[in-house]
């Protein structure tokens, strides 16, 4: 079924109390963290989404208690020009995940389909060979034991609209609004086709989307983190092994260690 993006404009107020079932969120990204650095595992985590939708404070909230020496977050932009020399996956093969890592994406290679095809930043068979090669790709990845998490946060123009203005009137979050919100907001007809036709073609078995509903904070960041800790538990074991018998003697010897019963 294809996935429609007025389904996703509810916005329901977060029920229950929020600081609680964030903390729990949080500790089971870190177990699952750990899970994966045990286990030698990588996953992807990327996030697309329109401008102030959210998708950096759910990166904040996600990364909040995973060990840094494991995790890296990839904020996309424009292609440098070095880059733009490239076949347009090129730069994110750079950015994939070794075992044991978790790669998060704040936007990514739906760029070419999203933003490149709306600005004219590519031509129309670019764009539209683009699908079948992000399919391949994820789907590399995929049989190469990558799990890759997909979230598209999507907020209505009044929402948006309103995360625009709180940016404006708040001097420590102004840098993150510019010119080039208010000409994607001028073209919004022009990304919801974009957006549609890439939920569409890309929306595949080993690499479903998940629409996130994100008019409301609190629900959206709870909704997207355990969407995001089901995704990945689902790829790793989470049983732990017993402790080296001889990291144990060398406790024992050192300060008397003894197992708790």
């Amino acid at each position: 079924m294809a996935i429609d993006l007025s389904d996703y404009e509810k916005g329901p107020d977060f029920e229950g109390d929020f600081d609680d079932a964030l903390a729990k969120v949080q500790k089971r990204l870190e177990k699952i963290q750990v899970a994966h650095i045990v286990h030698r595992k990588r996953s992807v985590v990327m996030l697309e989404g329109w401008d102030a939708a959210g998708k950096g404070g759910i990166i904040k909230r996600m990364t909040a208690l995973l060990d840094p020496r494991y995790y890296k977050v990839w904020p996309i932009g424009a292609p440098t020009e070095e880059e733009r020399g490239h076949h347009f996956l090129w730069r994110f093969w750079t950015r994939l995940p070794a075992d044991k890592h978790i790669a998060v994406f704040d936007r990514s290679w739906y760029g070419r389909v999203l933003v490149e095809r709306v600005e004219g930043f590519c031509t129309e068979r670019e764009w539209k060979r683009a699908y079948d090669e992000i399919n391949e790709f994820e789907a590399q990845q995929v049989d190469s034991g990558t799990a890759i998490v997909k979230l598209f946060v999507h907020i209505t123009q009044k929402e948006q609209d309103k995360q625009l203005a709180q940016r404006l009137d708040s001097p420590f979050k102004r840098w993150k609004t510019g010119a080039e919100d208010y000409r994607n907001r001028a073209r919004r007809a022009e990304y919801l086709d974009a957006i549609h036709a890439m939920l569409k073609r890309t929306d595949t078995r080993w690499a479903p989307w998940q629409v996130i509903d994100g008019n409301d904070r609190k629900s959206a960041r709870i909704t997207a983190l355990a969407a995001i800790a089901d995704a990945l538990e689902s790829h790793v074991s989470m049983d732990m092994p017993d402790a080296d018998p001889a990291v144990v003697e060398l406790a024992r010897e050192a300060f008397g260690y003894k197992a708790k019963e």
